[in-house]
């Protein structure tokens, strides 16, 4: 059970709950906070105050001042009509962040809701009842709003959800769980439930965690394509790094010496060749660029998921302030710059499979690793994959944030396209995900030309992973099925926690 009060929420226990491997409760303080908040709200309607989306209409609308009678429809009426979603459903683990977000900014007591609210959302989450979120519709300002509309729907009983992972509406999710639905929406309770930036950092945050992993990847692919193609060593040496002072590099050049330690494979300067090509000897910068793009990007993430994104704001009885705290520049920017990170990881990546694969470059390998070449093609077109699935990631990698477009009769006339930025990261992470896995593959299939025995310690654990569940081939043989398991083994962090029981854990 995992506690929520608004402030302390961090990326693993984000993770964890996302997964389905914790519950959620509220700390006492926030529940003091929820009170203290909703009492604000009433005094404001009881002393016929008008203050945005309490008793007014939104966006443009803003001006229409609503009826005391009406205040209850006005928030339902909000998230029917915002529920436009359109393509296919968030995956559950997704939902369930974006559930657990926004319980925690509801816990901060900014919100003006009841606490009730709050709880029938921890309730539906803590019970598997995943609302239905298609994954388009959010322009990333004024919060997520038609994404957030469809989370909220099911909690009055309309809409759909996954119950037990199974699609169906809510009303039969509900009687199947015994769950009664909330009977009503007080003032600005719709609001509260759709503006914020939940969305998009749910599906970014989820992206951040698996690319930490695919960085540690990257480095364990590395070293294993290090050795096949008898790399130089001396480009790790810690005196290097340590003179340029970058981190993430130092961690990276740090994470091949242990991989590599007791190698046999690899060489020193003069005995082979002077230096190695770039995607070797400059293999810690690289990478370590990502790693440092990423310690970024976990500080932005972690931020967003404590803040307090809503519209108005309730600081106290008397001050109920309107402002734009869901615009979600600040995580679009970030999203946008893991996009590049990651498109960096694959990129590299798939100039090591290039030299592991062409005679040329390869230091005596066969062609395409296969014994007969001409007969066999070999590893030629698992290369081409990779160069297709890079190239893909180029196009993918340029900043949606940079583009805007006005809506709401030009009243909302800036918008961050976040959640863009965080479904094209995702689509990236995939494409680097299965590069990372060819380059593991490829260099396997390679280091069975040499001598695997002489391996070190670490790539040593990584070959004999891959060995565990891909042979090596002799002949041509159905690649894709080969590939799908490769890509199993590094999205589901195998690779990774093989290597950290022979070595310890990688930075």
């Amino acid at each position: 059970m995992i506690e929520v009060n608004g402030y302390h929420l961090n990326l693993l226990d984000f993770y964890q709950i996302a997964q389905g491997k914790a519950k959620v409760k509220l700390a006492d303080d926030a529940i003091k906070k929820i009170n203290d908040s909703h009492l604000s709200i009433k005094n404001l309607i009881n002393n016929k105050k008008v203050a945005y989306g309490i008793n007014t209409g939104f966006g443009i609308l803003s001006e229409k001042t609503i009826s005391s009678q009406d205040l209850q429809q006005l928030q339902v009426n909000l998230l029917k009509s915002h529920a436009c979603g359109v393509g296919p459903h968030f995956d559950i683990p997704t939902v369930r962040g974006i559930m657990t977000l926004r319980i925690n900014v509801l816990a901060k007591g900014y919100s003006g809701i009841r606490l009730e609210l709050v709880e029938k959302i921890i309730e539906f989450l803590n019970n598997d009842l995943i609302p239905a979120i298609p994954e388009k519709g959010s322009l990333g300002a004024s919060g997520d709003l038609a994404p957030l509309s469809h989370m909220a729907l099911p909690l009055l009983g309309l809409g759909e959800v996954y119950y037990q992972g199974k699609l169906m509406t809510t009303k039969q999710a509900l009687e199947l769980a015994k769950i009664e639905p909330l009977s009503h929406l007080e003032a600005k309770e719709g609001l509260s439930l759709i503006n914020g930036t939940q969305v998009m950092t749910s599906v970014g945050a989820l992206v951040l965690y698996d690319a930490i992993n695919l960085a540690k990847v990257a480095d364990i692919a590395g070293g294993v394509s290090l050795e096949a193609l008898r790399g130089i060593i001396a480009a790790f040496d810690e005196r290097i790094h340590f003179v340029r002072g970058q981190m993430g590099q130092q961690f990276s050049a740090a994470n091949i010496r242990r991989l590599t330690q007791k190698s046999q494979l690899i060489t020193h300067q003069g005995e082979l060749r002077v230096q190695d090509a770039y995607s070797l000897r400059c293999m810690a910068q690289v990478h370590g660029a990502t790693k440092d793009a990423l310690e970024y990007v976990l500080k932005i993430v972690e931020l967003e998921m404590n803040a307090a994104t809503d519209n108005p704001l309730i600081l106290n009885e008397e001050e109920i302030i309107s402002g734009g705290n869901f615009h979600g520049q600040p995580i679009a920017l970030a999203f946008d710059f893991l996009k590049i990170a990651i498109a960096e990881l694959a990129s590299i990546s798939e100039r090591r499979i290039e030299r592991l694969v062409n005679p040329a470059l390869s230091e005596g390998l066969p062609a395409f690793l296969v014994a007969h070449p001409g007969l066999n093609s070999g590893f030629m077109i698992v290369q081409y994959v990779a160069a297709s699935l890079v190239s893909e990631n180029k196009i993918l990698a340029h900043p949606a944030v940079v583009d805007s477009i006005p809506s709401s009769a030009n009243q909302e006339d800036h918008v961050s396209m976040g959640s863009i930025s965080a479904l094209t990261a995702r689509q990236i992470l995939k494409n680097a995900q299965k590069v990372l896995a060819m380059e593991l593959f490829t260099a396997c299939q390679a280091l069975d030309f040499r001598n695997p025995s002489d391996l070190g310690v670490g790539t040593k654990a990584a070959y004999q992973t891959i060995r565990k569940y891909i042979p090596y081939l002799k002949e041509d043989e159905i690649m894709y099925p080969l590939i799908n398991q490769a890509t199993d083994l590094v999205e589901n962090n195998t690779i990774v926690d093989e290597v950290e029981k022979t070595i310890g854990q990688l930075h």
